[in-house]
C-alpha cells in the first residue's frame, strides 16, 4: 500500500508498520533482537544435493511433512546453486491453490511473486525462502471449495 498510496497514506502505513514490529518484539516470544533468520545453520548443513530436481523433491517432501526450517534451507541452497526460480515458484504454487494457512495462501503467493519480481537480485531470494516457510506451515488445512471445485471442473 505505500508504495502506490499518496504521500499521506504512505506515511501512516509505515507509522503501522513500526507499531506491528514494536508489538511483534514483544507478544511473539520476546527476545526479538536476537531471533535467527531462516534459513536456519543447522538446517543448511543437511542440504547436500546440487541436482535440481532432488532439491524440488526434497522441497516438496519438506512441505508436505511440514519442516518449515527445512524447506527455507532447500529453497536457500537451491537459489545459491544458480537454478531457476521458477520450478519453486511452481512447486510452491500448488500449495498456494489447495492449501488455506493463517496468511491466506494465495495472496501471500501472489505478493511473493511481485516481490521476488521488484526486489534486487541480491535480495530476491528472502521472498521465495520465506514463501516456502510459509507454504510448509499452511501444509495440511485444505482451503475450502478446493475439492468442490476440482470436482467441477473434472481435474
Amino acid at each position: 500500500m505505500a508504495r502506490v498510496s499518496n504521500a499521506r497514506n504512505t506515511k501512516a502505513c509505515l507509522i503501522l508498520a513500526a507499531y506491528q514490529v514494536a508489538k511483534d518484539r514483544l507478544a511473539r516470544g520476546g527476545d526479538f533482537l536476537n531471533w535467527q533468520p531462516y534459513p536456519r545453520q543447522e538446517e543448511l548443513g543437511k542440504v547436500q544435493s546440487t541436482d535440481r530436481e532432488k532439491l524440488l523433491q526434497e522441497l516438496d517432501d519438506a512441505v508436505r511433512n511440514k519442516a518449515q526450517a527445512h524447506a527455507s534451507a532447500v529453497v536457500a541452497h537451491y537459489g545459491k546453486q544458480g537454478h531457476p526460480a521458477r520450478p519453486v515458484f511452481d512447486l510452491l504454487l500448488r500449495y498456494a491453490i489447495s492449501e488455506d494457512g493463517a496468511l491466506h495462501a494465495e495472496k501471500y503467493y501472489r505478493t511473493t511473486s511481485e516481490e521476488f519480481a521488484a526486489t534486487r537480485p541480491a535480495f530476491r531470494w528472502r521472498q521465495l525462502i520465506a514463501l516456502s516457510r510459509v507454504t510448509a506451515s499452511e501444509y495440511g488445512q485444505p482451503a475450502p471449495g478446493y475439492d468442490e471445485a476440482r470436482r467441477l471442473l473434472g481435474v
